[in-house]
Order: C-alpha cells, then structure tokens, then sequence
C-alpha cells in the first residue's frame, strides 16, 4: 500500500471512495499516485478522461494531434463550442484542470506511430485505447504486450461496442489472439461514413475507466480474457470468452513478432498474422 498522503481537500474530495471497504485511503492514495496514458482525446477518451479526472488518477497522458470539430460535440463531452478549432489535448487538459486540480496532465499533440509509440507508453501503469482505427490498435496491442503494459480496449459502432481489458500477464491474451487479422480494407465503415448515437461511447469509455480503476487498487475481476459486447439499441450486454492462443504472432509460445520494428504499420487494415518464420508482418 502506499504511504498515506491526503490533504483535508482530499479527503473531501474523495471522501465516497475512501468510505468504501474495497478502495479506502490506501486505494486512493494509489490512484493518486498511478500514471495512466488515455490514446485519443474523442468519443471513447472523453469519458475516460473525464472519470479517471475525476477518480483522482494523478497523472493523465493524453495522446491525439486532432483538432476540436463542431461534429464531434455530439459525442465528445469533454470539449465545447468554444473549443472548436482548438488542439483536442489543450481542450482536454483545461477541462481536467478544471474539475480536479490534483491531476497532472501530460499533454503528447501527436499521432501514435511505431516511432514513437516505445517512447510513449514508457514509464505509465496503464494504457487505455481509445483509438478509432485498426492500423493503430494493432500496434499499440503489440508495443503493450511486449513491453508488458496492460492496456484496455474499446471499440464503437453505430449502437454497438466492445471492451476488454489486456492485463499483460503470462496467461493473458492479447489483441491479436481474439482478431488475428483485421477485415479487409473498407468493410468496416468509420463513424464518419456509418454513424455513431452520441451516447454510445459515454457507456463504453465509462467501462473502460472502470477496468482502469479497478486494475490500479488491486480490485474486483478485470476483463482480462473475456470481451463485453453491448447493444445499445436493444440494451443487451453479452460476454465472451478470449482465449491465449499458441501461435498468436505477439504473445504465443514461438512468436514471430518480437519488437514493433519487425511490423510494417501501413494505412490501411488487412493485417498478415499467419507467418511462422517470416518476422515481417505487415498492416497494409
């Protein structure tokens, strides 16, 4: 546990954890202390910056290099009319400083690439992905896996979402177990093109935060091999198992990707996992 160190302000501010059995002084104290990097500032990092913000989770990365559009107010709770036009990092980490001074925000104006994805992830407890494309959550998949950084997963479309939660152990899958490879370029459309109901990633990203909360005090079961499905038009949430498979290319018992380096991350989607011996396995 860590050494207590709350202020009076604290111990208002945080007085409806710290009166639970399952969090207490010492649970917060450690969301005080945790380093957790959110990847994207929009839909699905809205919420979780908002609630992990509020949690009292001392230090906040956020990564993303969009500016603020008037479409994305629909969904993107965190930025406001008046935050059109402005750096998505720059919105979010005035309205952190907003609601909880405590927090510290590391503001990274960038696009995750595997150039600096290494760089990136160094040095947090854990990552939540909240980002909207293939091509990016397989590499982020790959440099938390190997780097043994857990990670949450969230995914949205339309009335529909996904969420797991990677914990990195030695029994854990990874992203690749569950989605080998990604569907061909252009099947699956993008909220742009197909639509997003504006609530959808609230509840989504407000899981996502909650495996992040739950994975820094050392509580409750995370979503670790098993994956949430929700259906918000007919309100239904349904689990599957995520078994760790053998000759996955990233965590399996001979795998065949071993730095991010030995994968080509193109623009596109289709993702080539079958190759045993060959260590170039490309995004294209």
């Amino acid at each position: 546990m860590s050494d207590l160190d709350l202020d009076p302000t604290q111990l208002d501010r945080y007085s409806r954890h710290i009166i639970m059995d399952d969090v207490g002084p010492g649970g917060q104290q450690d969301l005080l202390d945790a380093d957790v990097l959110v990847l994207g500032a929009g839909g699905l990092g809205a919420p979780i910056i908002q609630y992990l913000a509020a949690a009292g989770v001392g230090t906040l990365g956020i990564a993303d290099d969009d500016e603020v559009e008037l479409s994305n107010l629909q969904r993107q709770v965190i930025h406001g009319t008046d935050d059109v036009g402005r750096k998505k990092v720059a919105s979010a980490a005035e309205f952190v400083a907003q609601l909880n001074p405590d927090i510290a925000v590391e503001k990274h104006d960038l696009r995750v690439r595997p150039d600096n994805i290494e760089a990136l992830i160094d040095g947090y407890d854990f990552v939540v992905d909240g980002t909207d494309n293939f091509q990016t959550r397989y590499l982020v998949n790959d440099a938390c896996t190997l780097a043994g950084v857990p990670f949450s997963h969230g995914s949205i479309f339309k009335f529909e979402g996904q969420i797991t939660t990677f914990a990195g152990t030695e029994d854990s899958p990874c992203y690749r177990c569950m989605f080998p490879q990604a569907p061909p370029e252009g099947m699956v459309p993008n909220c742009a093109t197909a639509g997003v109901l504006g609530v959808l990633p609230g509840t989504v990203g407000c899981i996502q935060a909650t495996e992040t909360v739950k994975a820094i005090i050392g509580t409750g079961d995370l979503l670790d091999g098993e994956m949430v499905f929700y259906d918000a038009l007919n309100m239904e949430f349904d689990t599957v198992e995520i078994t760790k498979k053998d000759d996955c290319p990233v965590c399996g018992e001979a795998p065949a990707i071993d730095s991010i380096h030995d994968v080509e991350y193109t623009a596109s989607c289709a993702i080539d996992a079958t190759h045993e011996s060959d260590p170039e396995i490309s995004v294209e």
